[in-house]
Protein backbone atom coordinates (compact mmCIF):
# COMPACT_ATOMS: atom_id res chain seq x y z
CA UNK A 1 0.00 0.00 0.00
CA UNK A 2 3.26 2.44 0.96
CA UNK A 3 4.77 2.20 -2.68
CA UNK A 4 1.05 2.27 -4.23
CA UNK A 5 0.55 5.74 -2.42
CA UNK A 6 4.09 6.99 -3.54
CA UNK A 7 3.43 6.00 -6.68
CA UNK A 8 0.28 7.92 -7.08
CA UNK A 9 1.93 11.07 -5.30
CA UNK A 10 4.89 10.91 -8.39
CA UNK A 11 2.16 10.03 -10.79
CA UNK A 12 0.10 13.70 -9.84
CA UNK A 13 3.52 15.72 -9.09
CA UNK A 14 4.67 15.12 -12.63
CA UNK A 15 1.03 15.29 -14.04
CA UNK A 16 1.29 18.98 -12.27
CA UNK A 17 4.99 19.80 -13.96
CA UNK A 18 3.50 19.07 -16.87
CA UNK A 19 6.39 16.34 -17.39
CA UNK A 20 6.23 14.21 -20.20
CA UNK A 21 4.89 10.71 -20.10
CA UNK A 22 8.62 9.23 -20.12
CA UNK A 23 9.94 11.47 -17.28
CA UNK A 24 6.93 10.21 -15.12
CA UNK A 25 7.85 6.41 -16.49
CA UNK A 26 11.57 7.30 -15.08
CA UNK A 27 10.26 8.16 -11.68
CA UNK A 28 8.13 4.86 -10.98
CA UNK A 29 10.80 3.18 -12.92
CA UNK A 30 13.25 4.24 -9.96
CA UNK A 31 10.82 3.95 -7.27
CA UNK A 32 10.78 0.64 -8.50
CA UNK A 33 14.41 0.28 -8.54
CA UNK A 34 14.48 1.58 -4.85
CA UNK A 35 11.90 -0.74 -3.54
CA UNK A 36 13.90 -3.92 -5.45
CA UNK A 37 17.54 -2.66 -3.41
CA UNK A 38 15.50 -2.44 -0.16
CA UNK A 39 14.66 -5.78 -0.66
CA UNK A 40 18.35 -7.02 -1.44
CA UNK A 41 19.98 -5.06 0.95
CA UNK A 42 17.50 -5.12 4.11
CA UNK A 43 16.32 -7.96 6.41
CA UNK A 44 13.48 -10.16 5.64
CA UNK A 45 12.35 -9.08 8.99
CA UNK A 46 12.36 -5.20 8.28
CA UNK A 47 9.82 -3.23 9.38
CA UNK A 48 10.41 -1.36 6.22
CA UNK A 49 9.51 -4.78 4.27
CA UNK A 50 6.62 -4.97 5.67
CA UNK A 51 5.65 -1.48 4.50
CA UNK A 52 6.52 -2.17 0.85
CA UNK A 53 4.69 -5.30 0.88
CA UNK A 54 5.29 -8.25 -1.69
CA UNK A 55 8.24 -10.09 -2.16
CA UNK A 56 12.00 -9.81 -4.16
CA UNK A 57 10.28 -12.12 -7.00
CA UNK A 58 7.09 -10.72 -7.03
CA UNK A 59 8.77 -7.07 -7.81
CA UNK A 60 10.93 -8.35 -10.35
CA UNK A 61 8.61 -10.19 -11.99
CA UNK A 62 6.72 -6.86 -11.89
CA UNK A 63 9.22 -5.03 -13.12
CA UNK A 64 9.55 -7.82 -16.30
CA UNK A 65 5.90 -7.49 -17.01
CA UNK A 66 6.35 -3.34 -17.41
CA UNK A 67 9.04 -3.45 -19.32
CA UNK A 68 7.79 -6.35 -21.73
CA UNK A 69 4.62 -4.32 -21.99
CA UNK A 70 6.69 -0.61 -22.57
CA UNK A 71 8.93 -2.94 -25.11
CA UNK A 72 5.81 -3.58 -26.73
CA UNK A 73 4.60 -0.08 -26.95
CA UNK A 74 7.93 1.23 -28.32
CA UNK A 75 8.25 -1.28 -31.31
CA UNK A 76 4.62 -1.01 -31.52
CA UNK A 77 5.12 3.30 -32.01
CA UNK A 78 7.76 2.75 -34.72
CA UNK A 79 5.95 -0.09 -36.59
CA UNK A 80 3.67 2.66 -37.21
CA UNK A 81 5.38 5.55 -37.94
CA UNK A 82 7.41 3.29 -40.26
CA UNK A 83 3.97 2.71 -41.94
CA UNK A 84 2.96 6.34 -41.74
CA UNK A 85 6.26 7.35 -43.65
CA UNK A 86 6.05 4.45 -46.07
CA UNK A 87 2.36 5.87 -47.31
CA UNK A 88 3.52 9.32 -47.27
CA UNK A 89 6.01 8.51 -49.93
CA UNK A 90 5.05 8.93 -53.62
CA UNK A 91 5.61 5.96 -55.25
CA UNK A 92 7.20 5.88 -58.85
CA UNK A 93 5.13 7.85 -61.50
CA UNK A 94 3.04 9.51 -58.22
CA UNK A 95 2.85 13.12 -56.41
CA UNK A 96 3.14 13.96 -52.68
CA UNK A 97 1.09 16.76 -52.53
CA UNK A 98 3.90 19.33 -52.43
CA UNK A 99 4.68 18.21 -55.56
CA UNK A 100 0.90 18.16 -57.04
CA UNK A 101 0.65 22.28 -55.37
CA UNK A 102 4.52 22.73 -57.44
CA UNK A 103 3.52 21.48 -60.71
CA UNK A 104 0.16 22.64 -60.28
CA UNK A 105 0.54 25.22 -63.29
CA UNK A 106 1.56 22.66 -65.72
CA UNK A 107 -1.21 20.21 -64.83
CA UNK A 108 -4.15 22.48 -65.46
CA UNK A 109 -2.64 22.94 -68.80
CA UNK A 110 -4.34 21.07 -71.57
CA UNK A 111 -1.57 20.04 -73.90
CA UNK A 112 0.11 18.97 -70.40
CA UNK A 113 -2.11 17.69 -67.48
CA UNK A 114 -1.40 15.30 -65.32
CA UNK A 115 -0.45 12.31 -68.03
CA UNK A 116 2.29 15.06 -69.26
CA UNK A 117 3.64 16.14 -65.39
CA UNK A 118 4.05 12.03 -65.06
CA UNK A 119 6.07 11.99 -68.09
CA UNK A 120 8.25 14.56 -67.43
CA UNK A 121 8.81 13.19 -63.99
CA UNK A 122 9.65 9.67 -65.33
CA UNK A 123 12.24 11.66 -67.91
CA UNK A 124 15.58 11.30 -68.12
CA UNK A 125 17.40 14.80 -70.36
CA UNK A 126 21.41 15.15 -70.42
CA UNK A 127 23.01 18.76 -70.78
CA UNK A 128 25.71 18.70 -72.36
CA UNK A 129 27.51 22.38 -70.92
CA UNK A 130 26.40 24.15 -67.86
CA UNK A 131 27.65 27.71 -69.66
CA UNK A 132 25.20 30.54 -71.15
CA UNK A 133 22.87 27.85 -72.48
CA UNK A 134 23.03 25.33 -70.74
CA UNK A 135 22.38 27.42 -67.19
CA UNK A 136 18.54 28.29 -68.48
CA UNK A 137 17.59 24.61 -69.38
CA UNK A 138 19.10 23.43 -66.48
CA UNK A 139 17.10 26.12 -64.33
CA UNK A 140 14.18 25.45 -66.53
CA UNK A 141 14.38 21.79 -66.71
CA UNK A 142 14.37 21.14 -62.78
CA UNK A 143 11.32 23.56 -62.33
CA UNK A 144 9.41 21.85 -64.50
CA UNK A 145 10.33 18.25 -62.44
CA UNK A 146 12.00 16.32 -64.80
CA UNK A 147 12.94 13.45 -63.10
CA UNK A 148 16.41 12.81 -63.49
CA UNK A 149 19.00 15.44 -65.33
CA UNK A 150 22.49 15.03 -66.42
CA UNK A 151 24.85 17.69 -66.80
CA UNK A 152 28.00 17.11 -68.39
CA UNK A 153 30.95 19.84 -68.41
CA UNK A 154 34.21 20.17 -67.25
CA UNK A 155 34.91 23.93 -66.56
CA UNK A 156 35.12 25.72 -63.65
CA UNK A 157 32.95 29.31 -62.69
CA UNK A 158 34.73 31.76 -63.43
CA UNK A 159 34.06 36.02 -62.94
CA UNK A 160 33.33 36.28 -66.79
CA UNK A 161 31.16 33.93 -66.73
CA UNK A 162 28.46 35.43 -64.50
CA UNK A 163 27.48 38.20 -67.27
CA UNK A 164 25.32 35.51 -68.39
CA UNK A 165 25.57 31.46 -67.08
CA UNK A 166 22.96 32.96 -64.13
CA UNK A 167 22.80 29.02 -63.06
CA UNK A 168 26.10 30.21 -61.22
CA UNK A 169 26.61 32.59 -58.16
CA UNK A 170 29.87 35.00 -57.25
CA UNK A 171 29.93 32.66 -54.02
CA UNK A 172 30.45 29.61 -56.06
CA UNK A 173 33.70 30.96 -58.51
CA UNK A 174 36.50 28.11 -58.89
CA UNK A 175 33.97 25.41 -58.57
CA UNK A 176 33.04 22.88 -61.05
CA UNK A 177 30.16 24.02 -63.11
CA UNK A 178 28.50 20.92 -62.47
CA UNK A 179 28.60 20.87 -59.20
CA UNK A 180 27.21 24.78 -59.27
CA UNK A 181 24.22 23.60 -61.08
CA UNK A 182 23.30 20.48 -58.95
CA UNK A 183 23.71 22.83 -56.30
CA UNK A 184 21.16 25.94 -57.41
CA UNK A 185 18.78 22.90 -59.53
CA UNK A 186 18.56 21.01 -56.32
CA UNK A 187 17.94 24.39 -54.53
CA UNK A 188 15.24 25.16 -56.78
CA UNK A 189 13.69 21.51 -56.78
CA UNK A 190 14.57 18.57 -54.14
CA UNK A 191 12.18 16.41 -56.12
CA UNK A 192 14.54 15.88 -59.15
CA UNK A 193 17.52 13.95 -59.43
CA UNK A 194 20.88 15.42 -60.50
CA UNK A 195 23.75 13.59 -61.99
CA UNK A 196 26.93 15.98 -62.67
CA UNK A 197 29.57 14.65 -64.81
CA UNK A 198 32.37 16.84 -64.03
CA UNK A 199 34.58 16.12 -67.63
CA UNK A 200 34.77 16.84 -71.34
CA UNK A 201 32.36 14.69 -73.16
CA UNK A 202 34.82 12.28 -75.24
CA UNK A 203 33.50 10.29 -78.34
CA UNK A 204 34.65 6.94 -76.01
CA UNK A 205 31.70 7.49 -73.58
CA UNK A 206 29.59 9.55 -75.53
CA UNK A 207 27.46 6.74 -77.22
CA UNK A 208 26.87 4.95 -74.14
CA UNK A 209 25.97 8.22 -71.88
CA UNK A 210 23.32 9.03 -74.36
CA UNK A 211 21.71 5.70 -74.41
CA UNK A 212 21.19 6.18 -70.58
CA UNK A 213 18.82 9.23 -71.45
CA UNK A 214 15.69 10.35 -73.66
CA UNK A 215 17.01 13.13 -75.03
CA UNK A 216 19.87 15.53 -75.52
CA UNK A 217 20.34 18.86 -75.08
CA UNK A 218 23.49 20.51 -76.89
CA UNK A 219 24.27 23.51 -75.27
CA UNK A 220 28.33 23.61 -75.89
CA UNK A 221 30.40 26.68 -77.20
CA UNK A 222 32.34 25.00 -79.89
CA UNK A 223 31.83 23.06 -83.52
CA UNK A 224 34.33 19.96 -82.35
CA UNK A 225 31.76 19.25 -78.98
CA UNK A 226 28.37 19.61 -81.75
CA UNK A 227 29.67 17.71 -83.90
CA UNK A 228 30.94 15.00 -81.36
CA UNK A 229 27.13 15.74 -80.08
CA UNK A 230 25.07 14.89 -83.55
CA UNK A 231 27.22 11.90 -83.73
CA UNK A 232 26.34 10.33 -80.37
CA UNK A 233 23.12 11.12 -80.59
CA UNK A 234 22.36 9.60 -84.13
CA UNK A 235 24.30 6.57 -83.22
CA UNK A 236 22.34 5.74 -80.24
CA UNK A 237 18.68 7.29 -81.71
CA UNK A 238 18.10 9.81 -79.34
CA UNK A 239 16.67 13.43 -80.23
CA UNK A 240 18.75 16.31 -79.72
CA UNK A 241 17.75 19.91 -79.24
CA UNK A 242 20.96 22.15 -80.44
CA UNK A 243 21.33 25.78 -80.06
CA UNK A 244 24.34 28.36 -80.22
CA UNK A 245 24.27 31.86 -79.76
CA UNK A 246 26.78 34.68 -81.12
CA UNK A 247 26.47 38.84 -80.40
CA UNK A 248 22.12 39.45 -80.55
CA UNK A 249 21.35 35.98 -82.78
CA UNK A 250 20.48 32.61 -81.90
CA UNK A 251 19.24 29.66 -83.58
CA UNK A 252 17.82 26.70 -82.26
CA UNK A 253 16.43 23.38 -83.77
CA UNK A 254 15.30 19.56 -83.29
CA UNK A 255 17.99 17.10 -85.10
CA UNK A 256 16.22 13.52 -85.16
CA UNK A 257 17.57 11.51 -87.99
CA UNK A 258 15.78 8.38 -86.81
CA UNK A 259 11.96 10.11 -86.64
CA UNK A 260 12.67 11.49 -89.89
CA UNK A 261 14.32 14.97 -89.21
CA UNK A 262 17.67 15.84 -90.25
CA UNK A 263 20.47 15.45 -88.27
CA UNK A 264 22.67 18.86 -87.30
CA UNK A 265 25.65 17.45 -90.14
CA UNK A 266 23.03 17.60 -92.74
CA UNK A 267 22.46 21.31 -92.10
CA UNK A 268 25.99 21.92 -91.29
CA UNK A 269 28.18 19.81 -92.89
CA UNK A 270 31.22 21.05 -92.57
CA UNK A 271 32.07 23.82 -89.30
CA UNK A 272 32.80 27.54 -91.22
CA UNK A 273 36.07 28.91 -92.11
CA UNK A 274 38.23 30.03 -88.80
CA UNK A 275 36.73 33.48 -88.54
CA UNK A 276 33.55 33.34 -89.87
CA UNK A 277 31.74 32.27 -86.53
CA UNK A 278 34.15 33.68 -83.66
CA UNK A 279 33.61 32.22 -80.29
CA UNK A 280 31.21 34.33 -77.87
CA UNK A 281 34.63 35.24 -75.92
CA UNK A 282 35.71 36.80 -79.30
CA UNK A 283 32.98 38.15 -80.70
CA UNK A 284 30.96 39.06 -77.62
CA UNK A 285 27.66 38.00 -76.67
CA UNK A 286 24.38 39.99 -74.99
CA UNK A 287 23.69 39.08 -71.61
CA UNK A 288 20.43 38.22 -71.90
CA UNK A 289 20.48 36.28 -75.12
CA UNK A 290 21.49 32.99 -73.91
CA UNK A 291 18.48 33.37 -71.41
CA UNK A 292 16.01 33.47 -74.16
CA UNK A 293 17.49 30.95 -76.29
CA UNK A 294 18.31 28.74 -73.28
CA UNK A 295 14.64 28.91 -72.42
CA UNK A 296 13.58 27.86 -75.94
CA UNK A 297 15.38 24.46 -75.58
CA UNK A 298 13.81 23.79 -72.21
CA UNK A 299 10.24 24.92 -73.80
CA UNK A 300 11.28 22.34 -76.82
CA UNK A 301 12.49 19.68 -74.40
CA UNK A 302 9.00 20.29 -72.16
CA UNK A 303 7.05 19.68 -75.36
CA UNK A 304 9.14 17.02 -76.79
CA UNK A 305 8.57 14.95 -73.46
CA UNK A 306 4.92 15.65 -72.73
CA UNK A 307 4.01 15.61 -76.62
CA UNK A 308 2.40 19.02 -76.54
CA UNK A 309 2.19 21.19 -79.74
CA UNK A 310 4.32 21.48 -82.63
CA UNK A 311 8.26 20.73 -82.37
CA UNK A 312 11.06 22.04 -83.81
CA UNK A 313 11.99 18.81 -85.17
CA UNK A 314 12.59 19.58 -89.20
CA UNK A 315 12.85 23.07 -88.58
CA UNK A 316 14.62 25.88 -87.09
CA UNK A 317 14.04 28.89 -85.68
CA UNK A 318 16.66 32.20 -85.79
CA UNK A 319 16.11 35.02 -83.14
CA UNK A 320 17.29 38.26 -83.86
CA UNK A 321 17.68 40.08 -80.42
CA UNK A 322 19.16 42.85 -81.47
CA UNK A 323 16.16 44.15 -83.65
CA UNK A 324 13.65 41.66 -82.30
CA UNK A 325 12.59 39.46 -84.72
CA UNK A 326 12.13 35.39 -85.35
CA UNK A 327 12.08 33.84 -88.78
CA UNK A 328 11.88 30.21 -89.36
CA UNK A 329 13.51 27.82 -91.95
CA UNK A 330 12.64 24.29 -92.83
CA UNK A 331 15.34 21.45 -92.70
CA UNK A 332 15.60 18.72 -94.82
CA UNK A 333 17.65 15.43 -94.57
CA UNK A 334 20.75 14.83 -96.66
CA UNK A 335 20.72 11.29 -98.34
CA UNK A 336 24.81 11.86 -98.67
CA UNK A 337 25.01 12.86 -95.11
CA UNK A 338 28.42 10.77 -93.82
CA UNK A 339 26.60 11.11 -90.19
CA UNK A 340 22.70 10.06 -90.69
CA UNK A 341 23.27 8.75 -94.52
CA UNK A 342 22.66 5.07 -93.79
CA UNK A 343 19.91 5.68 -90.83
Amino acid sequence: MTVLLVALALIALGLLLRLPVRGIAAMLGLLWLAVVLAHLVLPEASPILEALGGTLQHWLALGVVVAAALGYREILGRLRARAAAVAETPKAGTFSDAELDRYARHIVLREVGGTGQKRLKAAKVLVVGAGGLGSPSLLYLAAAGVGRIGVIDDDEVSNSNLQRQVIHTDARIGQPKVFSAEAAMKALNPFIEVRPYNRRLEKTEAEALFAEYDLILDGSDNFLTRYLVNAAAVAAGKPLISAAITQWEGQISLYDPARGAPCYACVFPEPPAAGLAPACAEAGVMGALPGVVGAMMAAEAIKEITGAGESLRGRMIIYDALYGESRVMKLKRRADCAVCGGV
